[in-house]
This record gives structure tokens, C-alpha cells and sequence, in this order.
């Protein structure tokens, strides 16, 4: 069994910052390299790959139109993984998700198909 809870999504002006972090807890399943992702759906948009994390942290991803604005990273010892959002654009407001893939193939997929547990979300609104 897997949970996952976002929290700290809020309303911020355009160039501003905000951190997400998504609380997990993993149950009921032996150890296996595994990969935390973050999502976000805009209205009238399909969800859309965010960025991601190996359950080490060796490895992260990020789609391009956010690499060099956000940074994926975790905390093993609290069981959190974060996104810091800076440069925040009108255009980033969507309800961002955790994801957790219980496999890790050589690559963080961002298909969102490969992903086998998710938060209930949380809402990011960027005023212009």
C-alpha cells in the first residue's frame, strides 16, 4: 500500500516562488528501486509530466519547460519529496500531483500510464 499527500500549493504572482511537497508512506512491499514523480493538469489539458526522482535521488528529470526554474529533491529520513518552483510563470497554474512507479527501467518515464500511485493534488495559480 502506498499514500501520498501534496501540500503547499497556493496562489503567487508571476516571478514568484513556491515549494510542493508530496509525504509518502510505503507499506506491505519489500524494497525495490522505485521513482517519485510530479505532475500537473491544467483545465482543458491533459496532465503533463513534471519532473522526477529516483527513490536514491540519483537521478532527476524534468520536462523542458520548467528545467532551470524547478528542483526536484528528497528527504528519505521524513519520507518527503519536494518541487521547488521559482520564476513562477501564469502559465505553471494547474493541480500538480505526486506520482510513485513502483519499477525503475534505466529512465524516469513521463508517461503517466507507467505511474502506479497518486496524490490527491494540489492547486498552484499564478497571477500575471
Amino acid at each position: 500500500q502506498v499514500q501520498l499527500v501534496e501540500s503547499g500549493g497556493g496562489l503567487v504572482q508571476a516571478g514568484g516562488s513556491l515549494r510542493l511537497s508530496c509525504s509518502y508512506s510505503i507499506s506491505g512491499r519489500t524494497f525495490s528501486p522505485y521513482v517519485m514523480g510530479w505532475f500537473r493538469q491544467a483545465p482543458g489539458k491533459e496532465r503533463e509530466f513534471v519532473a522526477g526522482i529516483t527513490w536514491n535521488g540519483g537521478i532527476t528529470d524534468y520536462t523542458d519547460s520548467v528545467k532551470g526554474r524547478f528542483t526536484i529533491s528528497r528527504d528519505n529520513a521524513k519520507n518527503t519529496v519536494s518541487l521547488q518552483m521559482n520564476s513562477l510563470k501564469p502559465e505553471d497554474t494547474a493541480v500538480y500531483s505526486c506520482a510513485y512507479d513502483r519499477t525503475y527501467g534505466r529512465r524516469i518515464p513521463f508517461e503517466e500510464g507507467k505511474y502506479d500511485y497518486w496524490g490527491q493534488g494540489t492547486q498552484v495559480t499564478v497571477s500575471s
